[in-house]
Parts: C-alpha cells; sequence; structure tokens
C-alpha cells in the first residue's frame, strides 16, 4: 500500500537556497554550491518529493573564476527559471568578504541538465540572491538584493527591482527599492522572488539571517514597479520561536511552485539540529504546502504551520526516483555527480583512466589546512548517523607525503585520517584543525604493505576512526572526536561537513599518488 506522507528533508544534507520550477509535468530544481565544484547542482522530479540530480550548472572551469575564494563565498543562492523554451540561472558569485566583492550572473540551457553557458555578468547588479521574473507583457525583471548606506542598524538591507534587457542581460531603466528593510524593521532581506497570481505581483522573500531567525516573508502590489504592501502576519514562515533543538530549524528562503493539478508546494531551506543547535549536514531542501488564504496571502497549509518531519504527499503521480548507490567503485570514465573538489580541481590532480577501477589521486604541496585547491574529492554528509569506508593503495616515500580521508567543515575546521611516515616507519594520524590550530589526536603504527582499509563512523558520541588490513577489521584509532567541530554554527559558515579522500605532499614536490579501489557510505 502506498504511503500517504513523505519524509523531509526531501534532499538531504547541503542542499540550501533550493530554488524550483514546473516546466508541464517536470519539476526542476537549484541549490547552492558555494566553493565547491562542480557547483549549482541540478535535480528533476515528478512528484517533488524523490528528486534524481542530473547536472550541474558550472561544471567547466572556465565558466567562472572560483578565485580561490574560502569555503562560505563562492556561488550564492541561485533561482532557476524557464521562459520561452529556454532555462535560466541567475546567481551570485561572492568573493573577497561575505559584503564585499557580490558579482552576479546568468547562465542559460536548453537541457537542464547542461550544458549550460559562459558566464553573463550584470553590470551594476550589487547585492545577492538575484531572482528573474517575466511579466505577460514580456519585460524581463530582476530582483536582487542590496546593503542599505548608510545603514540604520545592523543588516539594513533591502529589495530592488530593475527591467533587464532579454537580449544583452544589462540593466535598462532605473533600478527602484521596493522593500526597504527598514520599512518593516527587517534584518538582512534577502532571497527576493516575484510572482504574479490573482491580480497580484507577489514577492517573497527571506528575513532574519541564516541561523535561528531565519523566516519568509511577503508583500504585494498591482503593478511590478509600485508599492508594496506587506503582509500583515509576516513571518509567514518561521521556526524562530522554537527550541533551537526543535527536529527543524533555521527555516527559510523559499521558492514557490504551482502544479500541473492546480496545488501549491514551497520548497525552502533547514536544518537538523543536535546538541546546542549545532548542525553538521549542512541547509537541506524541505518542502511544505502552501495555499492562497481567503485575504489573498500566502500560508502553510498544514494543521501547525510548521515544517514537519512528515508531510502529506503533493496531488502527483507516485514516481520514485532511480535508485543510485551509495557506494562508488571508480568504474566509470568520469566522476558521478556525487563527487565535488574544493574550487575547480586541476585535471592532473586525480585520474580514473591511470588504473581502470581506481581513483588515482596524485600528491599536491597544496595542503587542506590553507585557503587553496587541495587534492581532495569528497561528498556531501547526509546523515547524523553513518560509515565510510575506503580501500587505499598507498606507499608514503617521505615524512611529508601523505593519504587518507577527511571530514571536512572548511579549511579552518577539520579532521584528516592519513596514513604518513614517522622515523621511517608508516603511522596512521588521526589530527583535527580547529580554528587553523592543528592537533595530532592519535598516531598509531602499521604494517607496511601497500592496501589498507580506512573507515569513519558517526553517532551521537561522535565521530570514530579505525583502519584494518581486510574490509571487516576494525582496529581502533581514535572513538569520539567531537562533532561540534564539524558544525556549521561553529565558524558561521553556509556549508555542510564533506566526507572524502585527500592526499598531500605538504609543501614538497612529489610524483607519488594513492589508489582508492572504492569509496563507500552507509546511514545507519
Amino acid at each position: 500500500m502506498q504511503k500517504h506522507t513523505f519524509q523531509n528533508p526531501v534532499l538531504a544534507g547541503f542542499y540550501p537556497d533550493p530554488s524550483v520550477i514546473r516546466v508541464n509535468e517536470d519539476y526542476y530544481l537549484a541549490a547552492s554550491s558555494f566553493v565547491y565544484f562542480p557547483g549549482i547542482p541540478i535535480f528533476h522530479s515528478r512528484d517533488l518529493v524523490h528528486w534524481e540530480q542530473i547536472g550541474h550548472g558550472i561544471s567547466r572551469p572556465e565558466q567562472i573564476d572560483y578565485k580561490n575564494c574560502e569555503a562560505s563565498l563562492g556561488l550564492w543562492a541561485p533561482t532557476l527559471r524557464f521562459h520561452e523554451g529556454t532555462y535560466y540561472i541567475i546567481n551570485t558569485f561572492v568573493s573577497e568578504g561575505r559584503e564585499k566583492r557580490r558579482d552576479n550572473f546568468i547562465i542559460t540551457a536548453k537541457d537542464p541538465a547542461g550544458p549550460w553557458s559562459q558566464a553573463h555578468f550584470i553590470k551594476g547588479a550589487d547585492g545577492i540572491d538575484p531572482s528573474l521574473f517575466w511579466d505577460e507583457d514580456g519585460r524581463m525583471w530582476y530582483t536582487g538584493n542590496y546593503i542599505s548606506s548608510p545603514a540604520a542598524y545592523e543588516g539594513h538591507h533591502g529589495i530592488y527591482l530593475c527591467e533587464i534587457n532579454p537580449e544583452t542581460f544589462q540593466f535598462q531603466g532605473q533600478r527602484k527599492i521596493i522593500w526597504d528593510g527598514a520599512q518593516t524593521g527587517s534584518h538582512y532581506l534577502e532571497a527576493p522572488h516575484l510572482y504574479y497570481e490573482n491580480g497580484y505581483y507577489y514577492l517573497i522573500a527571506a528575513e532574519g539571517g541564516t541561523f535561528a531567525e531565519h523566516s519568509v516573508v511577503m508583500a504585494r502590489c498591482r503593478t511590478v514597479d509600485g508599492d508594496y504592501e506587506f503582509c500583515p502576519r509576516n513571518p509567514i514562515l518561521t521556526h524562530r520561536h522554537l527550541s533551537r533543538e526543535h527536529e527543524i530549524s533555521v527555516t527559510g528562503h523559499a521558492d514557490i511552485v504551482k502544479t500541473q493539478n492546480g496545488e501549491w508546494w514551497m520548497t525552502l531551506l533547514g536544518v537538523r539540529p543536535y546538541r546546542d543547535g549545532h548542525f553538521n549536514l549542512g541547509r537541506e531542501t524541505f518542502l511544505v504546502p502552501v495555499r492562497w488564504d481567503a485575504d489573498g496571502w500566502l500560508r502553510v497549509d498544514n494543521e501547525n504551520g510548521l515544517v514537519n518531519t512528515q508531510e502529506r504527499l503533493p496531488d502527483l503521480p507516485h514516481v520514485p526516483k532511480t535508485p543510485a548507490f551509495l557506494s562508488d567503485s571508480f568504474e566509470s570514465e568520469c566522476l558521478s555527480f556525487i563527487w565535488n573538489s574544493i574550487h575547480p580541481c586541476p585535471a592532473h590532480y586525480f585520474s580514473l583512466a591511470k588504473r581502470p577501477g581506481y581513483l588515482r589521486l596524485f600528491l599536491q604541496p597544496q595542503v587542506l589546512h590553507e585557503i587553496c585547491t587541495p587534492a581532495f574529492i569528497g561528498r556531501r554528509q547526509q546523515h547524523s548517523r553513518f560509515q565510510i569506508q575506503t580501500a587505499m593503495e598507498f606507499s608514503p616515500a617521505s615524512e611529508y607525503e601523505e593519504a587518507g580521508t577527511a571530514l571536512v567543515q572548511d579549511d579552518r575546521y577539520h579532521y584528516t585520517f592519513t596514513v604518513s611516515l614517522q622515523d621511517g616507519q608508516p603511522v596512521i594520524r588521526v589530527i583535527s584543525t580547529k580554528d587553523s590550530v592543528r592537533t595530532i589526536l592519535a598516531a598509531q603504527s602499521i604494517r607496511g604493505g601497500r592496501r589498507l582499509y580506512l573507515t569513519v563512523s558517526a553517532d551521537t558520541g561522535g565521530y570514530h576512526f579505525y583502519y584494518g588490513y581486510a574490509p571487516s577489521q576494525m582496529i581502533p584509532v581514535f572513538t569520539g572526536a567531537d562533532p561540534v567541530l564539524l558544525s556549521s554554527v561553529t565558524n558561521a559558515g553556509f556549508t555542510g561537513t564533506y566526507l572524502g579522500m585527500y592526499v598531500s605532499s605538504n609543501g614538497a614536490e612529489s610524483e607519488n599518488y594513492a589508489d582508492f579501489d572504492w569509496f563507500l557510505y552507509e546511514p545507519w
């Protein structure tokens, strides 16, 4: 018997700022990716619940310059839209600091799976979270956030509107402020999206910042560039009044979509916290039903007005996604969509062809504890309880060389679990990097020989590190590593934890490499 509910989040792990569209009976969704490459993951669904990744908006290094940004900069919130046979993504690339340089651009494609075009940068488009809207007269409009100057208070931001040329993707005409945050006492007003419904232009936005005060707010106007009135029930969705340890927190940054059967649904981000409001999985994608109330404003269409772990299914055909393996045996000619590098990874960093059936990572001087492009290939942590294991073949030639696995929040906060040499003998170490200070938590001598099995598990007690000479052998190196080290709250970061394979020659030149036969990710 088919269930009548689904489980939130619909995209587990670090997939924040979801933007959703419907094209006939197909739904597409794009999410933020910050400094990870390929960037802007794109998903497809037929029922809004089961999502399958089909590509990336940024998949070629030449599309955009990542500028060696730190982890929480880079590609911020994208908006995905469709108009007259073309798919559009408008996005902000943030660099030189969170409120410093913000370059807004548009990429296009005829197929949402790609390939996507080079970036068309919009001159004069400041702020973050841009969105596109086509009016019934064919005019193309840009909405975006701006930082008020001078600011009346900390977080005094607003939303502006400007027409955009559909051929050149440049502003035309004058930009107009349509929501000054001071009008409503809003802090960090951002994430605007425009819609036309019931004779009104509706503006949905986020305010309160991206942590515990996050929320969804809205305004409306009879004309697209007129004076907007604000919903008297703002925020229309928030969990800010709940405990920071409520099962879902930090809800906000929403987009809405109308189904072919007339229902309305909202995608938005949220987190699943644990102790003291910490969360390691990053901001995830959730789904809630909404409806237009009698007063013409949106409301969440369930009993408690919240984002729930169990929610009723959309009135759509149940179409399960194609089963996907959580493990990778590296048998393909290219890496699967689950894998990312920190910044675009140069081609000479890795190979799937040098030894078929293995991922070969070549040792590089770059290190994980600096802002750079390290030899790291990782995937998102998507569950609070999980186990990863990889079969690695590596023979260190010097004490500078290391290879193994890494659990990454950013360059300042991570764990590495690697094999190296100490006094000429092989050793395996667990090292924590906390606020850029590296500490050896444990070190053990190991037998010589190339093949080793590295295992990391996680539960309420923290992260646990094991090795073995066979897949089933679990020799503990360090258990109970503090999970708070990898919490997004610890570094006030926007990314979630990544788990993957890492090699380095720690500043020295090397021709060595490590081969990884497979990588297992298994939720508990």
